[in-house]
């Protein structure tokens, strides 16, 4: 059994065939996906979406969406996580985070909806799904100030350093289809060498594909599609194991029991 920790179901590049990713996700053991909001827009569907198909779901607003977000976005995020919280397939607030790698974006803005968000976390009692690009440190800063808060790093692309320090603040952190690539050493390393309790997988489908997906940017101009999708977890696992030493069986069974300490209210959706 796979647990794919972030995977943006809703997504419209899924609309022609959605029914076909998900069977394929069946037909790959893949029992559970969560999927992540990014904005307002979208909190209604990954929650239809997760009840639909006996899914997960998270609530929260992205970093690289809150230039677009109203001020007032942050109120509606409130009131859909007090509406929502006795519902058992909202698992976390998320995707939430900072982004210094897009150019352009209002870092102070992204500072003000992160510590907003971390706020709700701790008083909604829900762990977070962080998105980190080229500001780790940063994260860790805010989470400085919410002690207790714990969730995944998702694509976590850092040092060795700074995911050590996600591990001892009590967080997980998803090794994807990045981690396929041969020129990924860094992502390799750190997917051999940190402790075993804290790797979990994810797709970002449709986004981050594996290198056996991957087109260059003349390809998709041809028409080739890059699309990835959580049907691809179990050959994506097949790097972790690699790198571990690990049977199939064994990755399956350590990532997913860490996805449900990082997210405790997987375990009852899994039956587990």
């Amino acid at each position: 059994m796979w647990i794919d920790t972030h995977c943006h179901l809703d997504a419209a590049e899924f609309d022609p065939d959605r029914e076909a990713v998900l069977a394929r996700a069946r037909e790959a053991q893949v029992a559970m996906q969560v999927l992540p909001a990014v904005e307002v827009a979208n909190f209604d569907a990954v929650r239809a979406l997760a009840h639909q198909h006996g899914l997960s779901y998270a609530l929260g607003i992205h970093p690289m969406y809150v230039d677009r977000a109203a001020d007032e976005d942050l109120d509606r995020l409130t009131d859909a996580l007090a509406q929502h919280l006795d519902d058992p397939r909202l698992v976390a607030v998320g995707e939430i985070g900072l982004d210094h790698f897009v150019p352009d974006l209002d870092r102070a803005r992204q500072e003000r909806f992160y510590l907003a968000q971390l706020k709700l976390a701790r008083r909604f009692g829900l762990p977070v799904l962080l998105h980190v690009r080229r500001s780790a440190d940063a994260l860790l800063k805010g989470l400085r100030r919410f002690e207790g808060l714990a969730g995944i790093v998702h694509a976590f692309n850092g040092s060795a350093q700074q995911a050590h320090a996600f591990v001892r603040r009590g967080f997980v952190l998803g090794f994807g289809g990045a981690m396929t690539f041969d020129r990924s050493l860094n992502i390799q390393a750190l997917a051999a060498e940190l402790p075993a309790h804290a790797l979990v997988l994810e797709t970002d489908a449709p986004d981050i594909p594996p290198q056996w997906l991957y087109r260059t940017a003349a390809q998709r101009a041809a028409g080739e599609r890059s699309r990835n999708e959580p049907g691809e977890l179990p050959r994506i696992a097949r790097t972790l194991a690699g790198l571990r030493e690990w049977t199939l069986a064994e990755t399956a069974l350590i990532t997913s029991t860490n996805a449900c300490t990082a997210l405790p209210r997987l375990k009852p959706l899994l039956g587990r």
